[in-house]
């Protein structure tokens, strides 16, 4: 199964005009070959490629639609900022109004400054601390994925040694491997990154061992670093704060993005007065960083998210989709490895070690309309119900049934065999 004729047509076209075809973490290179490329709009749980095919879509756009795609409250706040401004020669007053909202919600947080995406969050972040203790040396976890900027970078084609030169690495939950990243370091330690939870791709998730998790407060507070929690990724999804607050633990700061504004363009960055100084002396900024109406979207979709029961509404159905796959799975006499909190599930095939059966049952949903992803975790948003994970996994049933009878012809797919290889 290939892809459809007009997928196939803009492949062709995008080819010719953009380096590679398509670049960057939406690329299609790395999934099966039936996978679309382009879609054309997004409602609610489901998403429609270019040849019309209907997903029910378990990436939310790798995260930005946490209530569901085009939410009309969301949409109507944002249109109606809009129509009266939106990238102007000075920001509107909903700054305030946002900044105001994530201190109240987010309880390290004293300040807040606004940027585009998670990678602009991550590399302020960083910024910041180095700003604040006048230190060079940053440690984050191996495997780690802070966003594409040269220092965190995880394909790094054209980054110079230098940019790294002060970025060590620590083995995430490991407490030995952290206190001696920190012993390292010495007196030149400004910032340890810390992710909500370990979220590699083509691994297994795992959840934050709380005595990692304090020991990583305790060593910044006697050395004078930074805690920096990146929550791009898990904002607002495991929590109505900040992912380590369900430990106790406050840091620094912490970098936002994809979903607080429900897909509309905008991420933050987060901080405690440990760092203002810092914060109030460095020199960040972009065209669009001070736009409006990603703000007004992002207003609305916080009163959403302190008003409603989206989360624990995603967490049961992430808990229904998981029974549901494991059963699904041992009827066909496979074993699933399915990892992190339920609302972001990873999902992946015992003994598939070059991920040949996860590829297959990923090309297996598709056929059947479910968009899930073979090696990536993936996100459960508001805007699913119970139908949803019923037909997500009945799919699943009637796609196992199709990988099971094909078992001993499957192939690993080229460039994820390189990938996976032994590192």
């Amino acid at each position: 199964m290939s892809s459809g004729n007009i997928d196939g047509a803009l492949r062709e076209r995008a080819g010719r005009v953009i380096p590679g075809g398509m670049f960057g973490h939406q690329s299609t290179r790395m999934l099966p070959a039936s996978y679309p490329q382009f879609f054309s709009r997004g409602e609610g749980a489901y998403l429609w490629d270019v040849d019309g095919n209907r997903y029910l879509d378990f990436m939310c756009a790798y995260g930005p639609s946490l209530l569901g795609y085009g939410d009309p409250r969301v949409n109507a706040a944002a249109a109606a900022q809009m129509a009266l401004g939106d990238a102007m020669t000075g920001p509107s007053a909903l700054m305030v109004e946002l900044a105001e909202t994530f201190v109240s919600m987010v309880s390290h947080a004293d300040w807040a400054m606004f940027c585009k995406n998670g990678t602009d969050a991550t590399t302020m972040a960083m910024t910041v601390a180095r700003a604040q203790t006048g230190r060079r040396r940053v440690l984050v976890a191996e495997h780690a994925y802070h966003g594409a900027a040269p220092w965190c970078t995880p394909v790094p084609v054209g980054v110079v040694r230098e940019e790294r030169a002060f970025i060590s690495t620590y083995v995430y939950n490991d407490l030995a491997s952290l206190e001696a990243a920190v012993a390292a370091a010495g007196d030149d330690l400004a910032a340890v990154f810390a992710s909500p939870f370990k979220h590699d791709a083509f691994e297994d998730q795992a959840l934050p061992d709380p005595a990692y998790a304090h020991r990583a407060r305790e060593l910044c507070d006697r050395t004078g670093a930074m805690l920096i929690v990146d929550d791009v990724r898990a904002g607002f999804r495991l929590t109505r704060d900040c992912s380590w607050e369900l430990l106790g633990i406050r840091p620094d700061l912490s970098a936002w993005g994809k979903s607080f504004a429900n897909g509309h363009p905008i991420s933050a960055l987060l901080g405690s007065d440990s760092c203002r100084k810092g914060a109030s002396g460095v020199y960040v900024t972009g065209s669009f960083w001070f736009a409006a109406v990603p703000m007004a979207a992002a207003i609305e979709t916080l009163r959403i998210l302190r008003e409603s029961d989206y989360l624990e509404h995603t967490i049961a159905l992430g808990e229904r989709l998981r029974s549901g796959l494991d059963a699904a799975a041992a009827a066909h006499g496979f074993v699933l490895r399915q990892t992190g909190p339920a609302q972001m599930p990873q999902i992946l095939f015992a003994d598939d070690p070059d991920f040949r059966v996860g590829f297959a049952f990923a090309e297996a949903m598709l056929e059947r309309g479910v968009y899930v992803h073979p090696w990536h975790n993936m996100f459960l948003c508001a805007a699913m119900t119970e139908s949803d994970i019923n037909f997500a996994v009945d799919a699943a049933t009637s796609a196992l049934g199709q990988v099971r009878a094909a078992f001993h012809t499957l192939q690993p797919h080229p460039i994820v065999a390189m990938v996976v290889a032994p590192r």
